[in-house]
């Protein structure tokens, strides 16, 4: 009972008593006596109505004053706390202290917008965890949804809409998603079939696809909710240097298969035949003999060869740097091979600009490989009666920074253009007939040529025209401090 009595309605019930209780003891204490002594004089009638409406007036002012404070003045500020925690604003707390229904509403209501302030930081906290973690990744992350708008992408993926932005779909297409969902991106054109075929079959899917010359790993996920397909993420990984280092990797074991096989194939026969006895001669017998060992000889070429260049490629080569007379190398490679050049009948031409051609920091038995192999190549690949030109010559670089640059021109077949990117890569013959000749190159050379000339922090490029030769440009940096 006492409950109650603390209660909105109970307290309203309180002043309607008091109110009531009131206007009957005016009545009986003042007014009755009144009337009964006075009832004959219709003026003190309207007299007394007109004090007893003074009275009751002032009464109902009161009173209403009082329900207007204890109920109306709680209730807007409860109104005005709603409407701010509606604008977004949800440390909005009432500090009303009363012990009716409004006092317990104002307690709900702090509890509530607690509840809901607490809520909403968890959900920013997590949505910012969500934000960093798809910043860091670098894996693109392209979120769409069950109308194919794009709803939600990471910095790789925003590369990648804008890469891609020029694949989209036709202009009618575009048009009419744009009209449905304004400001957001559709799906890229490449992601198209999967993201159908998701849609349609749903669980994940994993392909790679081919986008501008590059391969990109897609794995696409359907998002749910309710157990119905709303949308779907797609997350991205360039897996383009994969793809070509495990080409290369299937090309190198079916070169060097081949290159093994060959030597291989030819000591096999060649024993077999001195076993069977087929050499009538000794002269027949010291040829196979000869055969046999030069393609030994060949396989241990090959071997070492590829030996240096898993070396080299693996960072595992320790060359020894000091001061290196350029131009004494050059003369000393041009007259080891001024006997080749004489025997082929070619011109055999060495011109160098400068007197003194002096690198601070260079291997000599590195570089004079280089030089072997770029002459071996040039010599293989001209005819009698042409001309193979080695030029070197100091010259300051664009960064101005002092290089030997050196050309070995020579005038042979020369190199188709769809090749001429390759010729640097382990066993890549550009004349895929070609036979391989008495001097037996490994097809490794250019490769191991390249990787020297990159632990010296130069360069190495080809220029060449079919019919007309090749030109092999050496660039190596003079001054120490370019490559320390």
């Amino acid at each position: 009972m006492k409950r109650f009595w603390r209660t909105l309605v109970g307290k309203l019930w309180i002043t309607i008593i008091c109110l009531v209780a009131s206007v009957l003891i005016i009545m009986g204490l003042f007014l009755l006596p009144y009337i009964d002594t006075n009832f004959t004089n219709s003026g003190a009638i309207k007299k007394l109505f007109t004090l007893v409406s003074m009275i009751g007036f002032s009464m109902t002012t009161f009173f209403a004053l009082l329900l207007f404070n204890k109920i109306t003045l709680p209730m807007q500020q409860l109104i005005r706390a709603a409407d701010s925690v509606r604008k977004g604003r949800y440390d909005t707390r009432l500090s009303l202290r009363t012990s009716d229904e409004i006092g317990e509403l104002a307690n709900s209501f702090n509890h509530m917008a607690e509840e809901l302030e607490n809520t909403i930081r968890s959900l920013n906290h997590e949505k910012e965890h969500l934000s960093s973690v798809l910043r860091s990744m670098n894996d693109a992350v392209i979120t769409m949804d069950i109308e194919g708008s794009v709803i939600l992408t990471n910095p790789p993926g925003d590369a990648i809409m804008q890469s891609w932005s020029s694949l989209g779909e036709d202009q009618e297409t575009e048009a009419h998603a744009a009209t449905l969902h304004p400001g957001r991106s559709r799906v890229p054109e490449p992601l198209l079939p999967m993201f159908h075929r998701l849609l349609s079959e749903g669980g994940d899917h994993s392909m790679n696809i081919h986008v501008k010359q590059n391969v990109w790993s897609v794995h696409m996920a359907p998002l749910a909710s309710d157990g119905d397909v709303r949308g779907a993420v797609a997350v991205l990984r360039n897996v383009t240097e994969e793809v070509r280092l495990e080409k290369m990797r299937r090309d190198f074991v079916a070169n060097v298969s081949h290159e093994i096989r060959t030597p291989l194939s030819m000591m096999q026969g060649y024993s077999e035949a001195l076993l069977d006895g087929m050499a009538a001669s000794p002269e027949e017998s010291e040829e196979l003999i000869q055969v046999i060992h030069d393609e030994s000889l060949r396989m241990g070429r090959l071997v070492k060869d590829l030996l240096d260049l898993a070396r080299m490629e693996a960072g595992h080569t320790d060359i020894v740097m000091r001061p290196l007379d350029f131009k004494e190398l050059l003369e000393r490679v041009y007259r080891k091979f001024s006997v080749r050049a004489k025997d082929r009948e070619i011109d055999l031409v060495l011109s160098c600009a400068q007197e003194s051609l002096v690198i601070e920091e260079g291997n000599e038995d590195r570089l004079e490989q280089v030089l072997t192999n770029l002459l071996d190549n040039a010599f293989r690949h001209t005819p009698g009666g042409k001309r193979i030109e080695i030029s070197a010559a100091r010259v300051s670089s664009s960064r101005g920074s002092q290089e030997i640059h050196v050309d070995i021109k020579d005038e042979g077949a020369g190199i188709p253009p769809d090749d001429l990117p390759f010729i640097f890569e382990r066993f890549y013959k550009a004349d895929k007939a070609r036979v391989r000749e008495e001097s037996g190159g490994t097809g490794l050379g250019l490769a191991i040529v390249k990787n020297i000339v990159e632990a010296h922090h130069g360069t190495i490029s080809a220029v060449s025209e079919v019919g007309k030769g090749t030109t092999f440009q050496l660039h190596l940096p003079v001054e120490r401090k370019q490559y320390e």
